[in-house]
Order: structure tokens, then C-alpha cells, then sequence
């Protein structure tokens, strides 16, 4: 099923400012029903979760909303749900507890193609607990990460391996439910950053059998915060730092202080407005697959358009293969830096940044060094005109 493009981005008030976003990859544009949660719950009545007072009630239903909700776009259990400040805080929150049952001749395994926050949180905490770090390299050419160049590192040492579902510098996606199935043969966990991926494909957790799966709200029309979900019995078995008064249940006892209530609020609005994104009925659970399946076809009708477009422009170097990816394009104009590019598109009204995006190793790794590229990311609300006008810029910017 389509999407119907127009009413999807008439919910979105920042596009009537004329402005083409290619910057979704760094976070989206949010629609009115989710601004207007966030704006509802900071106006109503509020107080610590509890049960006595209207005010707890409210509080206690937004974070019990929200579980649910995270749980239904991702195919896990609201039991298993985790809110942080971020992806970032969160992984390393996870780190730290589970470095504290490490030791020896253990061994973790991230890989080049991450995101940092997917690499240094492990590589110090495996430091901290005096453990060895195995690096997965991918193909500098295609941008791809075989599942051999993970695999061939794992061992009966490895006690857990690091892997994006999508390069939010790249858009490669690895093989992800085949990298999980390799390293539970060796017993070692795996810890999927599903941040990119979660804004462009539906997403199953048991599917893919990840242990922790980590996402942010705001790359898919939600609020800044990071959801992390993961089966709740390995939730029990870890033990983070936590004040001595605050709960010690799963899984409230990885989340440090008071949560953001209209956050929350926002984040279940969110998945409200992906679910409706193809009007339909049914459970929300199904309704978000079958929204997301309509934006996965959507955006990679568009990145044919703009992939093809961008290859055929002489000046301009595409980095990463077109195979199996989301609709993330990282490229190059001979004669002029990223940021000139960058800044040459945004006179024009198109938004698509330059850099590493925090994916360092990768950019390294592709010898682009720590300026990167130029990446243009679209989003469920992009349409032809947005790819023709970056396209124009782009050719623009080659004269």
C-alpha cells in the first residue's frame, strides 16, 4: 500500500517553511500530534508516579503508554523497555553493568561500520575490565560488513558483540538476525543500534534476535531521548549503579532519576502517528508493520531517483555500493570540501550536512578523515521535488 505523501506531510509544520530536509538522518521533522502530546502532558496535572493522587495516576499511565508503545514498534515486551536521555547514555549505562561480569581472557567484538556511540562505550568498558576488543572491518569499496567478517572473530571468549541494523553514515544493513544467530552459537550476546534503522523499515526484535535493541525517537518524529527494549529475565540478571532508594525492578532500575514525562507522551504519539500513517485497522503492533513496510518502499523508490541522479553527475563520488541499504546517500564533489557543498545546498534551501556524523572509524576507515562527506537522508515525508532541487544544488555546486 502507498503512502499518501501529501497528507503525510501536511502533519508537519516545519515543511511549509520551504525548506527541502535531507537531515533526517540527524533527526526528523515532528508532526503536530506529537508536538501537541508533549505540549498537553507539560500543561495537565503532573506528579511522581504513584497511585494516590490524579496527578501520580497520570504520570504512572504516560510511562506505562509509552512501554507499550516502544514495544509495539519494535516487536518487543513492554516489561523489556528502557527510556534514557539517549542512545548513547543508555549503551553506556549497559556497558558499565555488564563489564562488572567480565574479566580475563573475555573478548568483545564491535565493528568499524558503527556509529560511535556503539564502539567507544564498549572498547572502554572492555578497557576498564581488562579485556581484549576485536575489530570487524568492512569493504572500504561497497560499504558492506559480511557476516563472515564478524563471525571469523567470534570464540568461546567472546562475551558480546556490537552491531548497527543500519550506518547512519552509510545506510549499509548488515545481516544482522545472521550475526545474532552466530554469536549466540558462542554464547556471547549482541547489542543491535537500531537507531537508524528504526526510521526507515519495520523492525522485529525476535526476528532478529537481538538481546538489546537500542532506537531514538526523534530520528522517526518523536521526541529527543533514546528507548532501549530487551527480554526482561536478561534484564534481571544485570545490575547497574542506581541509588540505594530508587526501585530495583525491571525495568525501572536502568532508568536513573525521574523520567521525562511528556516525552513519553511524545514518544507514544509517535507511534500512534506511524501507525497511521496507511490508515487501516487492527492492532497497533500490525498497523505500524504495515506503515512501515509503505515507507520502506516509498523512500526506496525515491533513493533510485536520487542515487541515479547523484551517479550521473561526473564531479561527484558516490562512497558505499547501492545494495541492500536505507535510503542514505554519503557523496563527494571534486573541487570543493563537504563543507563548502553543505553550505552551497542550504543557500538554496536544501538541508543536507557534512561530516562523520559520530560514525568516526567508519569515515576513517574509507579515508575520508574526520570532515566526511556530504549525506543526504530521506525521510517518510521526502518527495520528488526535494530530490530534484537537491540534485540541482548539486550540480550547482559542480560549476
Amino acid at each position: 500500500m502507498n503512502l499518501d505523501i501529501a497528507r503525510v506531510r501536511n502533519a508537519f509544520p516545519a515543511l511549509t517553511q520551504g525548506v527541502a530536509h535531507f537531515d533526517g538522518p540527524g533527526g526528523s521533522q515532528v508532526p503536530v500530534p506529537v508536538a501537541r502530546a508533549v505540549a498537553d502532558t507539560l500543561c495537565s496535572g503532573m506528579a511522581n508516579r504513584g497511585s494516590v493522587t490524579a496527578a501520580e495516576q497520570r504520570a504512572e499511565a504516560v510511562v506505562v503508554a509509552a512501554r507499550e508503545a516502544v514495544a509495539d514498534l519494535l516487536g518487543g515486551r513492554a516489561g523489556g523497555v528502557v527510556f534514557g536521555r539517549s542512545m548513547t547514555q543508555l549503551t553506556y549505562d549497559v556497558a558499565r553493568a555488564l563489564a562488572k561480569q567480565w574479566s580475563g581472557p573475555d573478548e568483545v567484538v564491535v565493528t568499524r561500520l558503527d556509529h560511535d556511540a556503539n564502539i567507544r562505550p564498549w572498547v572502554q568498558a572492555a578497557d576498564s575490565a581488562g579485556v581484549k576488543v576485536r575489530w570487524a572491518d568492512f569493504d572500504r569499496d561497497t560499504g558492506e560488513l559480511p557476516v563472515s567478517a564478524v563471525s571469523d572473530l567470534l570464540s568461546p571468549r567472546t562475551r558480546l558483540v556490537a552491531v548497527t541494523a543500519a550506518s547512519n553514515l552509510l545506510g549499509t544493513r548488515p545481516d544482522v538476525a545472521a550475526i545474532c544467530a552466530a554469536a549466540h552459537e558462542v554464547g556471547a550476546l549482541v547489542y543491535v543500534d537500531g537507531v537508524h534503522l528504526s526510521a526507515h523499515a519495520p523492525v522485529d526484535v525476535v526476528e532478529l534476535a537481538a538481546d538489546f535493541f537500542v532506537c531514538s525517537p526523534y530520528k522517526f518524529f518523536g521526541p529527543h531521548l533514546g528507548a532501549m527494549v530487551a527480554d526482561p529475565a536478561l534484564l534481571e540478571t544485570l545490575h547497574p549503579d542506581k541509588l540505594l532508594p530508587s526501585s530495583d525492578a525491571v525495568p525501572e532500575r536502568f532508568e536513573l532519576g525521574t523520567l521525562p514525562y511528556e516525552l513519553l507522551a511524545g514518544t507514544s504519539a509517535t507511534v500512534d502517528f506511524i501507525a497511521d500513517l496507511v490508515p487501516g485497522t487492527g492492532g497497533r503492533r500490525d498497523r505500524v508493520r504495515t506503515s512501515m513496510t509503505a515507507v520502506q518502499e516509498h523512500e526506496d523508490r525515491l533513493f533510485a531517483r536520487l542515487h541515479e541522479g547523484l551517479r550521473r553527475v561526473d564531479a561527484v563520488s558516490l562512497h558505499g555500493g547501492p545494495r541492500h541499504r536505507t535510503p542514505t546517500a554519503l557523496f563527494s564533489v571534486r573541487d570543493r570540501s563537504p563543507r563548502e557543498v553543505y553550505e552551497l545546498l542550504a543557500e538554496r534551501g536544501v538541508n543536507a550536512p557534512a561530516g562523520s556524523f559520530y560514525a568516526l572509524e567508519a569515515a576513517r576507515w574509507m579515508g575520508l578523515g574526520e570532515t566526511g562527506a556530504v549525506r543526504a537522508g530521506l525521510a517518510p515525508y521526502s518527495n520528488c521535488e526535494d530530490v530534484d532541487r537537491l540534485l540541482e544544488g548539486v550540480l550547482e555546486a559542480c560549476r
